[in-house]
């Protein structure tokens, strides 16, 4: 059975929470939302623009409660999200922060440039831009690019600015392409927990994205748009006069990783993971719940649990369907049946294993948003 078969009869029933079957993905609405209006009222108060990045929550629901907030569009890790977006209804400023290179990939893209207003995709290999060139050329519309520059990873991007200014070049050479600026992700350093280490860190960075600039500056290709920075660092970002947008995700959420890093900003988890005690039979101090390695993202610290139990409760996991809670000393255990919330390690990954977000105020269900970019990454 969907979720939809499960659960929309609970829609607007006061308490219905609590009837939700579980493992379930849920949203705390007013969390949410909350969230999004203190971004949206942080870049403007920096003159910023906010395109949050669409992999954390894979949502066109999410997408347009951004985007109503004065969002100026969402960014896709893959083509595949950007494609699911647009099938939601977000239609414009979609933006593909991982280059696109297979033919058939490329040909996607450009159907998809026809579609959405103001597309924009990165590039970073001059035998990229000339097939995205000729594809969307023959597609009939410009594709708006940006150049992706590598901060160090050595994942995507140029690795010089004499790489940008070649790259450039071969992007002015496309009728097919728009040259609208560069792209700069700075992803090792978003989870770095010391505050002063993270601005250290991306203060380096900034001084090499400046270098990069000036090349292409001198050689006519002053960026437009400066796409960038994260949940992690926007606060240290948005003061060094470089970035024109943020490519924020995870602050819509806040999970176990960001919520240990300092001087983010007054942000709230709003995404939990509701589990039920299954058994209670193993030990005096261990319940069984039902929610394991399917219902968390196994790359980061064991969930954290944020109610159900007594304080002090620990998650283990215990199997793919299984976790167990150890109580501390002394505790009363809860009953047979009793939710368990939870919250996830690491946003992204956790909720591509949920086709449905619940979303709740309180304790009713108010919502079920599909994930509309789940499992697409292609």
């Amino acid at each position: 059975m969907t979720d939809q078969d499960l659960h929309a009869h609970l829609i607007g029933r006061q308490g219905s929470r609590a009837d939700l079957n579980t493992p379930v993905l849920v949203i705390d609405a007013p969390a949410l939302k909350r969230n999004i209006a203190e971004m949206a009222r942080f870049a403007a108060s920096k003159g910023l623009q906010v395109r949050p990045h669409a992999k954390t929550h894979k949502s066109a629901d999410i997408a347009k409660l951004q985007i109503a907030a004065g969002a100026v569009g969402l960014c896709c890790a893959k083509l595949g999200e950007a494609e699911a977006l647009a099938e939601g209804g977000v239609l414009k400023g979609l933006h593909i922060t991982s280059p696109v290179v297979s033919p058939p990939a490329i040909a996607r893209l450009a159907a998809l440039n026809l579609k959405v207003e103001e597309m924009m995709c990165v590039v970073d290999h001059p035998d990229n831009a000339a097939a995205l060139g000729e594809a969307c050329e023959a597609a009939g519309k410009p594709l708006n690019v940006v150049i992706d520059i590598d901060p160090g990873i050595r994942r995507t991007g140029v690795a010089s600015a004499e790489a940008a200014v070649a790259l450039l070049a071969a992007i002015r050479a496309q009728p097919g392409l728009t040259y609208k600026g560069v792209q700069f992700y700075c992803g090792a350093q978003q989870h770095l927990e010391d505050v002063a280490a993270r601005k250290a860190a991306m203060e380096d960075r900034a001084a090499y994205l400046r270098t990069v600039i000036a090349a292409l500056t001198q050689a006519g290709g002053a960026p437009e748009i400066v796409t960038g920075s994260g949940t992690g660092t926007h606060r240290i970002d948005a003061d060094f006069g470089l970035f024109t947008e943020l490519q924020v995700g995870s602050y819509v959420f806040m999970d176990a990783q960001y919520l240990a890093c300092g001087e983010i900003g007054p942000y709230e988890t709003s995404l939990y993971i509701d589990a039920r005690v299954v058994s209670a039979n193993a030990a005096p101090a261990m319940v069984t719940v039902d929610a394991g390695f399917k219902a968390f993202s196994t790359d980061a610290d064991k969930p954290v649990i944020a109610s159900g139990v007594p304080e002090g409760s620990k998650y283990f996991f215990m199997g793919d369907e299984h976790g167990a809670v150890v109580l501390p000393p002394g505790a009363e255990a809860p009953a047979l049946a009793a939710r368990v919330t939870l919250t996830a390690p690491h946003c992204d990954p956790t909720v591509n294993l949920y086709d449905t977000y619940h979303v709740v105020d309180g304790e009713t269900l108010t919502a079920l948003w599909p994930v509309s970019g789940r499992g697409r990454s292609r």
